[in-house]
């Protein structure tokens, strides 16, 4: 069988059980398996195909028929221009989650204080910090999770794309000790009442859902936030836009201000910093 001919059939198959994407899916499938980019397969479509590769491609491509993410099967996603590595143990970086990294980019770009201090709460595979360490070296940037399992894969891309960063386990900001300049969150914010998509089931339940129609976690940052901020710190939050206005009116009972909403993100600035 040449690479027309599987990915002729692979796509069938995937376009069969309603993938969205199956031509793209049956590259990237076989583009990993052969270990070449997927330009090599559109100028070598003729090119027959080792038996042993076949036996690889076939078990991916029944993985993705049984709705497993794309990205777990080949083990990484790309993010913000740079590639990510990924495993069952953490969500899958999305593009939404880009609005972060913009806003902050944008917030932060007059700010050249020195020791700025920023914080990831919630890490998971550490796209968010390390993206952010990448764009503003002169950032202190620490990595956060509950999960070490997911801490093991935010150090491997730390190191992977040579981002300087520490990282340490916690429950959102129990035990932090330093003030922080930056907050930034992509924390759980799914509602279980939503209807979602079959791939959602193969992610770690507990990074995407929360109580309180989905702001439980997001409710509880807000209170402990005012703690550890500076003066004016900034707390950047991912959320679903139909959650900002609840976001926005819990946050200002807490001491924030919304000075910006960008997609995904919300922005909240502190304007009275609690006292421990």
């Amino acid at each position: 069988m040449n690479i027309s001919d599987w990915l002729r059939s692979a796509t069938k198959r995937l376009k069969d059980i309603g993938i969205e994407s199956p031509r793209l899916d049956a590259e990237l499938i076989l583009a990993e398996t052969l270990r070449k980019p997927r330009t090599y397969l559109h100028a070598h479509l003729d090119e027959d195909i080792d038996p042993r590769r076949i036996d690889i491609a076939e078990a991916r491509l029944d993985l993705r028929k049984d709705r497993v993410p794309i990205a777990y099967i080949i083990g990484h996603k790309e993010f913000y221009g740079r590639e990510f590595h990924v495993t069952p143990s953490v969500l899958i970086p999305r593009p939404e989650s880009e609005d972060i990294v913009t806003t902050f980019l944008d917030i932060a770009a007059g700010d050249i204080a020195e020791n700025l201090k920023l914080l990831d709460v919630g890490t998971g595979s550490g796209c968010l910090g390390i993206t952010l360490k990448l764009e503003r070296p002169d950032i202190s940037v620490t990595l956060s999770d509950t999960s070490r399992q997911a801490l093991l894969i935010a150090e491997k891309n730390a190191d992977q794309l040579g981002a300087s960063v520490q990282t340490k386990q916690q429950n959102l900001l129990r035990g932090q000790v330093e003030r922080l300049n930056y907050i930034i969150a992509n924390l759980p914010y799914v509602d279980r009442a939503w209807q979602v998509s079959p791939e959602l089931q193969h992610e770690p339940q507990s990074a995407l859902f929360a109580d309180h129609h989905g702001l439980a976690l997001i409710y509880k940052l807000l209170e402990q936030a005012p703690l550890h901020l500076m003066n004016n710190g900034w707390l950047l939050l991912e959320a679903d836009p139909e959650q900002h206005q609840d976001i926005t009116h819990r946050a200002a009972q807490s001491g924030f201000t919304c000075e910006r909403t960008q997609g995904y993100c919300l922005a909240l600035r502190l304007s009275v910093r609690a006292e421990r």
